[in-house]
């Protein structure tokens, strides 16, 4: 089973670098670079205080509990790969680094919408319960483009 939580995570993490870099950055190569370093630097801080937590809770051993920690945390690297393509896909066409950004902030939010509103659903709410849970995944998207809005 995927860690829906970690395919949240770096989703979120790969748009707020975009929304804070865009602006800053002359070409995507260095945006896409500055997007794969952010998040496996918070996937190695995560990895990392998660392996310590179930060595400490659950008594584990620290290479059982680094095993467990790695089959978990994998999705917050791979959801980095969706806006990284986009940026790829986007300098191929020939777009500017600010609409490649533009689109990758937005993709990612409509990704965050259809996450949550398909976590809702697995996790057997309603239409009306599995919307609203869209909406807090779109809140989260509409924020960072809030951001990167007011940044650039």
């Amino acid at each position: 089973m995927i860690n829906g939580e970690g395919i949240i995570t770096g989703t979120v993490v790969s748009a707020a670098v975009i929304a804070a870099s865009a602006g800053h950055l002359t070409d995507d190569t260095r945006l896409i670079l500055a997007i794969l370093g952010s998040v496996f630097i918070y996937w190695l801080a995560h990895l990392h205080a998660r392996t310590l937590s179930d060595a400490v809770v659950h008594r584990a051993h620290p290479m059982s509990a680094l095993r467990e920690a790695l089959a978990e945390t994998w999705p917050i690297l791979a959801a980095a790969l969706v806006p990284v393509s986009i940026l790829l896909i986007a300098d191929v066409v020939g777009t500017t680094i600010r609409t490649a950004a533009w689109i990758a902030v937005v993709a990612t939010t409509v990704l965050l919408t259809g996450y949550s509103f398909l976590a809702g659903r697995r996790a057997g709410l309603g239409l009306g319960g599995s919307l609203l849970s869209a909406c807090v995944g779109a809140a989260l998207g509409i924020l960072i483009i809030l951001m990167k809005a007011g940044l650039h």
